[in-house]
């Protein structure tokens, strides 16, 4: 499922149809005093139908493509058995975790997930639907709102043919005392969000096609990456090429710790992270940037070089 978006008119029965056919609330969502602009569409649709016998198993891949709404995914009375985040299974780096079940799955721009999902229970009408999220009282309105309605199975399309993949599992796991090494040192690296009205940065500079890179970077190792928010919007941080281990926000360790490419950082806070560059197959220039689009495009966005 690719979540895009449609444009709400200012005002009009076309913006009042919209907000109805979704369930989306007229007022504002958390601290944002402004009024929803966007709605989810799934896969181009308009809160579609999703077919799922009770009782049934689906293999579930979301990816939150909008260029500025969080979707914080949720289906009525149910959970979500979720394998991987941003593409990256659980079990590369820790073996024995081959799923979490979790009741909702916060999805920032750019991030996504591969689940299994249960089809509800017969007679219990269920939805797929984004919750409410807070962006911070800068931060664009971001209203629940539904994606989706699941239904019982009525069509008669024959099974699709599952095919097997009998490869042995690859995994990679971290050693504890690397971990623990990583994370006892100074960062490395500290990237400062900030803006004003004329734009968006990092560490003061905000981008150009021209700009010089703002670091390189030997691969091989891991490093410790602090990334600051003074602003009092929410920023999803993401970084081409490789993921990280998101341990900590605002300086103390998270309860459940996840390797991401995408990660939220917190209004006036931080997020440590445990950037992998052992990856032998990163190379040249690469980006890290807010994915929140409009902030991108007006500067907070840096180059990195590989080495």
């Amino acid at each position: 499922m690719v979540l895009r978006d449609v444009e709400l008119d200012e005002r009009g029965p076309r913006r009042a149809a919209l907000m109805r056919k979704v369930s989306m609330e007229t007022k504002g969502c958390g601290s944002s005093t402004e009024q929803p602009e966007r709605i989810f569409t799934v896969n181009g649709v308009v809160r579609p139908e999703i077919e799922i016998s009770p009782g049934e198993h689906q293999f579930w891949r979301i990816v939150n493509a909008s260029p500025d709404l969080y979707a914080d995914i949720e289906i009525d009375g149910g959970s979500f058995d979720v394998v991987a985040l941003d593409g990256m299974p659980f079990a590369f780096h820790e073996p024995n975790i081959r799923s979490r079940r979790l009741s909702h799955v916060l999805l920032p721009p750019a991030g996504r997930m591969e689940a299994i999902v249960t089809g509800p229970a017969a007679g219990k009408p269920a939805t797929l639907h984004s919750r409410c999220f807070d962006t911070g009282s800068d931060g664009d309105p971001n209203g629940a709102m539904v994606l989706a309605d699941l239904v019982p199975k009525h069509s008669s399309r024959p099974p699709r043919t599952i095919v097997e993949d009998t490869g042995a599992p690859v995994y990679q796991p971290v050693p504890l005392a690397v971990k623990r090494s990583v994370e006892r040192a100074h960062p490395q690296f500290t990237a400062v969000f900030t803006e004003d009205k004329n734009g968006f940065y990092i560490n003061g500079k905000a981008f150009m096609m021209d700009s010089p890179p703002m670091l390189t970077v030997q691969t091989g190792s891991y490093q410790h990456w602090r990334v600051v928010n003074r602003t009092n919007e929410v920023h999803p941080f993401h970084i081409h090429q490789v993921h990280f281990l998101a341990y900590a926000r605002n300086g103390k360790q998270l309860t459940r710790q996840d390797w991401l490419d995408t990660v939220n950082v917190p209004t006036m806070g931080s997020v440590d992270l445990m950037m992998d560059f052992t990856d032998p197959i990163i190379r040249g220039t690469s980006l890290f940037h807010c994915h929140l689009l409009n902030h991108e495009d007006k500067g907070m966005m840096a180059k990195i070089v590989f080495r």
